[in-house]
């Protein structure tokens, strides 16, 4: 593990206050270290370096836990609002595989929003390693311009190459106790000048508001899939798996839904999802809910089967700790999970990075949210990398998985401007 010097001091001097309303969350994050976890307008974004934590290998979730604990209980808190993401809170983002390099930080400051019970409620906290903090300016910072110049290229490997890659897939699935991989494939985008990451995420914001649009030391995106909610107790899952692209004609995409939800090879990759979530969370949960059929949820790029999974917490895990047990699901992994994991590795031949690991934030309380890293790019200077996955099952024709694919790629290409 490393960690920042904030990271190590001695502790961290915290304060929350309510605000009245600043306006979009978004707009107010400067270009310099912007975070943010925003969906429909609520969420958390935050900006600045109180201390940061990178860790890697099997047992990266376990060390930035214990970092995390170490530094909530030497921290000096004074919370006036006592909500879910209110007082001290880090930005985490995780590596897919052990290899990979996962980042959590605290903010010097975050700026929040959410409704409780039909009340609106805006705060700020401030962090700092000094016993003393000036106000903090809210002005909305300069607006982002779009990137320049974009050109796009095929990243590891082209579609052709990587439909041949489905095909090897099914043919594993079909001689060996492998019921499900999920294969990914990359996108390279580059622009004139370094791109500013708050214009593609105002503009996944804008497009995607029921998605979860996010940014996280590079890793920016608008997901559709919650790995893991704890909050007071309650622990929510939402799970997708089973894709058709939209082709925007209202009454032939509402076919096409109908069609996904009696798809027998998309149920099935569904099945896995739920069943490898719903096991994972067992131990931790006194009860649970576990819907027996899914819904067709509708985004503006894709139509998907989509479940809620819910539980009670019986054990003290934070929400980091459950989403550590849940990954990797079924939905970004596969069945079973150690096979699916070794043969995306070898089919992929390429690096995923964090692409499909964890993201999201948590409090000292442990309390939090954490999505799949999912519709995302990371972004370097004047590079942006997008990624897309999709389930391979025994069913799956890869050309028909090609196409989802590219159809996963668009919320990020299109946010960019290409």
């Amino acid at each position: 593990m490393t960690t920042s010097p904030a990271g190590d001091a001695s502790g961290l001097v915290v304060r929350t206050h309510r605000l009245s309303d600043p306006g979009p969350l978004l707009e107010l994050l400067p270009s310099v270290d912007p975070l943010a976890w925003v969906r429909g307008g609520q969420g958390l974004v935050g900006w600045g370096v109180a201390a940061r934590a990178q860790v890697t290998g099997s047992g990266r979730f376990g060390a930035a836990q214990d970092w995390w604990d170490s530094l909530s209980r030497h921290a000096v808190v004074r919370d006036d609002i006592q909500l879910p993401g209110t007082g001290l809170v880090t930005f985490g983002s995780f590596a897919f595989l052990d290899s990979g390099q996962s980042t959590l930080v605290v903010p010097q400051v975050v700026v929040g929003h959410r409704m409780v019970a039909g009340e609106a409620h805006w705060w700020v906290t401030t962090a700092t390693v000094a016993s003393i903090t000036g106000p903090v300016d809210l002005v909305a910072s300069d607006p982002p311009v779009a990137p320049s110049g974009l050109a796009f290229a095929d990243g590891a490997m082209s579609g052709a190459q990587w439909a041949r890659r489905v095909s090897l897939a099914v043919e594993r699935i079909a001689s060996s106790p492998l019921e499900k991989v999920v294969l990914a494939r990359d996108l390279i985008a580059t622009a004139t000048g370094d791109i500013d990451v708050r214009w593609p995420l105002q503009q996944l914001a804008a497009s995607y508001p029921s998605c979860w649009t996010y940014h996280v030391d590079g890793l920016f995106g608008a997901t559709p899939e919650m790995l893991l909610r704890r909050e007071r107790g309650l622990v929510t899952s939402r799970v997708l798996a089973g894709t058709i692209r939209r082709t925007g004609d209202d009454e032939h995409d509402l076919a096409l839904a109908g069609a996904l939800a009696r798809s027998s090879k998309d149920l099935e990759e569904h099945e896995y999802a739920v069943r490898s979530v719903a096991s994972a969370l067992a131990r931790y949960c006194s009860s649970m809910n576990v819907p027996e059929t899914p819904f067709v949820l509708h985004l503006p790029n894709v139509i998907h089967l989509a479940s809620d999974v819910a539980g009670v917490g019986s054990h003290a895990a934070s929400s980091l700790q459950l989403a550590a047990a849940l990954h990797p699901s079924a939905a970004v992994g596969g069945t079973p999970t150690d096979l699916a994991v070794r043969t995306l590795d070898e089919l992929e031949s390429m690096d995923r990075g964090r692409y499909a690991g964890p993201v999201g934030w948590m409090d000292a309380d442990g309390d939090g949210e954490w999505g799949l890293a999912l519709r995302c790019g990371v972004l370097t200077g004047t590079r942006v990398r997008l990624f897309a996955g999709c389930g391979i099952v025994a069913g799956s024709d890869p050309e028909a998985e090609l196409a989802e694919a590219q159809a996963k790629f668009i919320p990020v290409r299109d946010a960019l401007g290409g």
